[in-house]
């Protein structure tokens, strides 16, 4: 890129450094804990996680304390971490329908198996800020959840409903395919969905909703809105093969945000007598980032490749931040040359201009 140092070089970088740190550790207020960050900043730690591509909270939440609350780079740091640790051991497949469910909405039916399960969440709630030194609530204390019986934790999908009435298309081939691992190898179109599904599963959440709102209505004339069937978050369980008895053992949970998109099919080629599903599957509790995944597997199955390349290029939060964030290293050399060929050429027109007005050649 023909880059030229700064002037102070090395000095200069360190100076910034230590300026970093010590605004960091001699700040007015203590450090936020650990505990507190995962508490409090719930959202955004699981942001970190799922965009980063490992889930630890406690990780996270240090990332995200490092970066001071700039997710994108918490994100970056814990990617760096994760590649420093030994892969000790490959987790078995889950059935998302072990999901134990602690939020469940099912916008496409009024009356679904199973419960609306509102959860913890500020959909219904109006946009006012609380200040936390307001007016206590007026009965004075919040009244606890109420207790969901095991079966209601466990609900029967709303997709199995629609494939019962043979309305959902059937892209299911028999085939079990190896899932592509974005981690060890770029994905490069023509990708296998799972490729697609994982590269959305850890993108940038706003670069993700940004290419979902424009593919509703975009510029190549795709109309493309669906209906959501479910959306859950709830926690699934991680297990691996012992290593002496070669069973799964069960060795913790995890949390994920799961969505199923439901999309009247209309082109003149496709079964106008079904819906298409689309699936988004994340880490935490990030609806945003599960309903724009839901959305736009549907897209790419029916808009083609020209989808599937942005998908898989452009929506990775470190690859375009990171060469973003490149613009404000040193371009000295780089634009002195476009400088140097500026003036070459202007020297040239008027070299031209002042042997002929018309600009003919007169050689």
């Amino acid at each position: 890129m023909g880059y030229s140092g700064a002037r102070g070089g090395l000095e200069a970088i360190l100076a910034a450094e230590r300026h970093v740190r010590h605004e960091r550790d001699h700040a007015p207020v203590p450090w936020a804990g650990t505990e507190q960050i995962t508490a409090r900043f719930r959202l955004a730690v699981d942001r970190v996680m799922g965009e980063a591509g490992l889930y630890d909270e406690p990780t996270a939440a240090h990332a995200f304390r490092q970066a001071e609350g700039d997710t994108l780079e918490a994100a970056h740091l814990v990617r760096a971490h994760r590649s420093t640790l030994p892969r000790l051991a490959r987790s078995e497949p889950v059935d998302p329908d072990e999901m134990v469910v602690l939020r469940r909405i099912v916008p496409a039916h009024r009356t679904p198996d199973g419960p609306q399960l509102l959860g913890r969440t500020s959909d219904y709630t109006g946009r006012l800020l609380e200040r936390p030194d307001g007016p206590p609530s007026p009965n004075g204390q919040v009244p606890a959840p109420v207790a969901q019986a095991d079966g209601e934790r466990r609900p029967r999908r709303f997709s199995a409903m629609l494939r019962e009435m043979d309305l959902l298309v059937d892209h299911r081939t028999g085939a079990d395919p190896e899932p592509f691992d974005v981690t060890r190898r770029p994905a490069r179109p023509p990708a296998p969905r799972s490729a697609v599904l994982a590269s959305m599963a850890r993108a940038e959440t706003g670069a993700l909703v940004g290419l979902w709102y424009r593919s509703i209505l975009g510029p190549d004339g795709n109309i493309h809105e669906v209906t959501l069937g479910e959306v859950r978050h709830g926690r699934l369980p991680l297990r691996v093969r012992h290593p002496h008895t070669g069973r799964p053992v069960r060795i913790g949970t995890f949390r994920a945000t799961e969505t199923e998109a439901l999309e009247d099919l209309d082109g003149a080629e496709e079964d106008r007598a079904r819906f298409d599903l689309g699936y988004g599957l994340c880490f935490g509790h990030n609806e945003r980032k599960s309903i724009a995944m839901a959305n736009l597997d549907v897209a790419c199955r029916r808009f083609g490749a020209s989808l599937e390349q942005v998908l898989l290029l452009t929506i990775d939060g470190l690859d375009s931040g990171g060469f973003l964030e490149h613009l404000k290293l040193p371009h000295y050399v780089t634009f002195r040359s476009m400088v140097d060929r500026k003036l070459a050429v202007r020297t040239t027109g008027e070299r031209v201009r002042a042997t002929d007005p018309l600009g003919r050649d007169c050689r």
